[in-house]
């Protein structure tokens, strides 16, 4: 019975020893094939929704490096290689070796990197898989634009019907192999970087599941712990902004440094569009909504454009150049309360607020902004 006991115990040991970090560093090693020592080596790692830089070390005469990451925080990380090319990595308690190609020799240089393959555990095996979906999805794109302009030279205004429904197509399948992952995988530790990539819109179920069986292998894994609390207060901030939902209060200055919120707007339809300066699909928006403005002003309806931008300068050039007649606010801190407060993560976004202040339309662009105020206004 003695024997039994200890030979049981034994084997809880090892099953915890599985899924417990127990170094506090790991190594990363490599080489570069064609290193460009203008640039270091950077790993860094998004935390609350912002890209933090941890460590950067500089190569070796040869090329190779050896660097001992602290892996205090564990999950998902990314490598890049002298702003040549990246990879992500999961940093936890696996060694790991990866090689780059390094800067594209060409004469003709672009940033079409190769796949990066990383030589670690099994961790890092599921980061393989990520990467290698990634890398193909984008090599697809690629070829997909190519051969949609051969096609349509004649005829360049089907190029962007044509192609949006390829891109469709392709996002469909890479979304396909990530939910096979997700099952796949489900007892590892790094499949919180696969559902990190999914969606509560359409794959909540899947979610939801996936985290369950981690939570069965590795109950007290601290990741796992606060990638769930950190769901469950997106899931209520959403919520928050679900049409019909009073939109969340903000209050942010104009130029002058008068404080605007959406509830100055009561009694009336107000688009309110989130942008910044960087964000070329911003800029190209602002003509048509020039035009929206222009059409629904004297029929009662306002805007008001919230930037994120990070340097208030950036914010105030691209007002003078833009010339925008209506108010225009500067959140605070790059308006990472407001992404998290409204639960966009790109722009432009933009949504119509109803005369009560609560939001009636979301994710508009283009003619659909059109649409939707004509049969606002029509009822």
């Amino acid at each position: 019975m003695k024997i039994r006991l200890t030979l049981a115990m034994a084997v809880i040991t090892l099953l915890s020893a599985c899924n417990t970090n127990t170094k506090d560093t790991i190594t990363i090693s490599g080489k570069v094939k064609f290193p460009d020592n203008r640039f270091k080596m950077y790993i860094s790692q998004y935390r609350d929704g912002e890209k933090v830089v941890t460590d950067s070390f500089q190569l070796a005469g040869d090329g190779s490096y050896q660097y001992e990451m602290s892996t205090s925080i564990p999950g998902e990380y990314k490598l890049d290689c002298q702003k040549w090319q990246s990879v992500s990595f999961w940093a936890e308690d696996e060694d790991l070796g990866i090689d780059f190609r390094g800067q594209d020799t060409a004469k003709i240089k672009i940033k079409n990197p190769p796949y990066v393959y990383i030589n670690g555990g099994p961790k890092n095996e599921v980061m393989n898989h990520i990467n290698f979906n990634s890398y193909r999805s984008y090599q697809v794109m690629i070829g997909l634009s190519q051969g949609v302009y051969k096609a349509t030279k004649d005829i360049p205004e089907k190029y962007g019907e044509i192609a949006g429904k390829l891109y469709g197509v392709t996002g469909d399948d890479d979304r396909a192999r990530t939910r096979f992952l997700a099952k796949e995988y489900a007892d590892r530790n790094s499949v919180l970087a696969v559902v990190s990539r999914l969606r509560d819109k359409t794959d909540k179920d899947l979610i939801d599941k996936t985290l369950a069986t981690l939570k069965e292998t590795n109950p007290s894994y601290p990741p796992l712990l606060k990638y769930i609390k950190d769901k469950e207060e997106a899931r209520a901030a959403a919520e928050k902004v679900k049409i019909g939902s009073v939109a969340p209060h903000f209050s942010y200055p104009t130029p002058d440094g008068v404080m605007v919120s959406p509830e100055d707007y009561k009694g009336k339809l107000v688009i309110i569009d989130f942008w910044a300066s960087w964000c070329g699909p911003c800029r190209n928006e602002i003509p048509h909504l020039k035009e929206v403005y222009e059409k629904y002003h004297e029929q009662g309806v306002e805007m008001l454009s919230v930037s994120i931008d990070k340097k208030e300068s950036e914010w105030h050039k691209a007002l003078a150049e833009e010339d925008m007649e209506w108010t225009q606010v500067l959140a605070p801190k790059a308006g990472k309360q407001t992404m998290k407060d409204y639960q966009f993560n790109g722009i432009p976004f933009i949504i119509i607020l109803d005369k009560d202040g609560k939001i009636i339309a979301k994710n508009l662009r283009g003619k659909k902004i059109d649409e939707k105020l004509d049969e606002l206004l029509t009822k």
